[in-house]
């Protein structure tokens, strides 16, 4: 999943969970290395206090309670005893080495050998040389136990050192790992409500914050430049999204304007391109009126006996031309008017076979599939959309020579269904999105309103006109009419 293809919404949430859990990670770490941190600072304060209070007692010893000269080669005869007592009440083991590194006295009494060197090295005793405290602690692990020990110099009442004093201290970690393990657990629990709590809060800022932005996306998506489009009123909402608002508002305004602008160029353009037609169609038999009138003038003699039948073949022509120019005139008017309904209750099956009548080409076939189909229609629109589908069909079936035209009704869901195929010409590609364009025509004759007149019946009713179509195949006129 990617997360550029999450919404935004999506992202805020899980941007603020991550965020918590980061949160806790770190937190927890801090914890963990305070708690490490101040572990070790309390074991090397309480290795140097019982270096203190050992040393004080050593101090003490040597200046009140020796018997022997204080010096190197008499350490172990100095503390044969008293190194035992310190050790008891320190509870720790005391070693005490020459000034060379070499083992005097030990407090250790076990049976098994001790891990303490006989000898230090020379490292050990140069850092306790160098080092301006005259002290080295150094930590080591032991059988998994974290052993630490401290040197420094045993010196006498003028401050001579005569020896190399040794504490191993034993670092007892386990009160302050419990304490910590205590810790993390209440912590855990603590943050796991706080991690609960946070989902729910997570959720709903997220929700909150794109609330506004859902919306403006919800008006966005049902802007269209065909229906008038309301402007988006929020309250409450962020400077950003007041923005936003106020852009798509202008955006509103502009497309209304567009929209009109653009309504009343077509309106104006349709209007011009249809008196266009009009005035090509009508002058189209005004032509041949125009020359009959001429040559009748030319040609017309009184004394011609022949006079009254060429006044009768004048008058036919001119009749002829003017029933023309009255069709022409009555194409237009059906067209642009939408076609006013007169529903009744109609047998289909019927109505259809009364329009195919008029037809007396033998190779039209008529197939209904019920012998009866009862439907609230108009009768003579439902006569016009047959008529205008057969006299195309005819047209395009003139080149061919086994022709064939099938009419076929059925009734189907509620709908009544007409289907006219013809084994013509055929719609070619380019042809096919022009089909229902008013003035589209690819017959010399005509005027290209036929098929668009036959949708806008069609439409009135709620219903669908469709075609499928092969080039030198046949095309099929395919008609879903609701019944009521």
């Amino acid at each position: 999943m990617k997360i550029k293809l999450l919404s935004l919404r999506i992202r805020i949430f899980l941007a603020m969970i991550l965020l918590i859990l980061l949160a806790s990670i770190l937190i927890a770490a801090v914890t963990i290395y305070q708690y490490k941190e101040q572990t070790e600072e309390y074991n090397q304060g309480r290795l140097e206090r019982k270096e203190e209070s050992v040393k004080a007692a050593i101090n003490y010893w040597l200046n009140s309670g020796n018997t022997f000269p204080v010096e190197a080669k008499n350490l172990q005869y100095i503390f044969k005893d008293k190194i035992h007592e310190i050790s008891d009440i320190e509870k720790l083991e005391i070693n005490m080495y020459d000034l060379e590194g070499k083992i005097a006295i030990s407090s250790y009494a076990g049976f098994v050998k001790n891990n303490v060197p006989n000898v230090l090295s020379d490292s050990i005793i140069r850092s306790i040389q160098n080092n301006y405290t005259h002290r080295l602690v150094s930590t080591k692990i032991i059988n998994d136990v974290s052993l630490q020990s401290s040197y420094s110099y045993i010196t006498d009442n003028k401050f001579k050192p005569i020896g190399i004093l040794n504490l191993q201290y034993e670092q007892d970690n386990t009160t302050q790992d419990k304490d910590l393990e205590e810790f993390l657990v209440r912590m855990g629990f603590v943050y796991f409500l706080m991690f609960l709590i946070a989902i729910g809060l997570a959720y709903f800022i997220s929700s909150y914050i794109t609330r506004n932005i859902k919306a403006v996306t919800d008006k966005m998506r049902q802007t269209s430049l065909d229906k008038r489009n309301e402007k988006i009123i929020l309250k409450n909402a962020s400077a950003e999204i007041f923005t936003l608002v106020n852009a798509y508002n202008s955006m509103v305004n502009e497309l209304e304007e567009s929209a009109v602008k653009l309504a009343k160029g077509e309106r104006e353009q349709a209007w011009r391109e249809m008196a266009k037609q009009v005035a090509h169609e009508i002058k189209n038999p005004l032509t041949p009126m125009r020359l009959t009138v001429q040559s009748f003038q030319r040609k017309f003699d009184a004394n011609d006996p022949k006079i009254y039948d060429k006044i009768n073949e004048y008058s036919k022509t001119l009749i002829q031309q003017i029933d023309t120019m009255s069709l022409i005139a009555s194409a237009f008017s059906d067209f642009a008017k939408m076609p006013t309904q007169h529903r009744e209750e109609l047998d289909v099956v019927e109505v259809i076979k009364h329009a195919l009548d008029i037809f007396t080409e033998e190779y039209i076939s008529y197939f209904p599939k019920q012998d009866s189909i009862i439907a609230e229609l108009d009768k003579t629109q439902l006569i016009r959309i047959i008529t205008n589908l057969i006299t195309n069909a005819i047209q395009a079936v003139e080149d061919i020579k086994n022709k064939n035209i099938e009419v076929t009704v059925a009734e189907e869901n509620n709908n009544v269904i007409i289907n006219v195929a013809d084994n013509g010409k055929g719609i070619t590609d380019e042809d096919k999105a022009k089909v229902f364009e008013p003035k589209f025509t690819t017959k010399s004759s005509g005027m290209g309103l036929g098929l668009p007149m036959v949708k806008n019946i069609i439409e009135a009713y709620n219903g669908t006109i469709t075609f499928t179509s092969q080039k030198n195949k046949g095309t099929v006129f395919n008609i879903i009419l609701p019944k009521k």
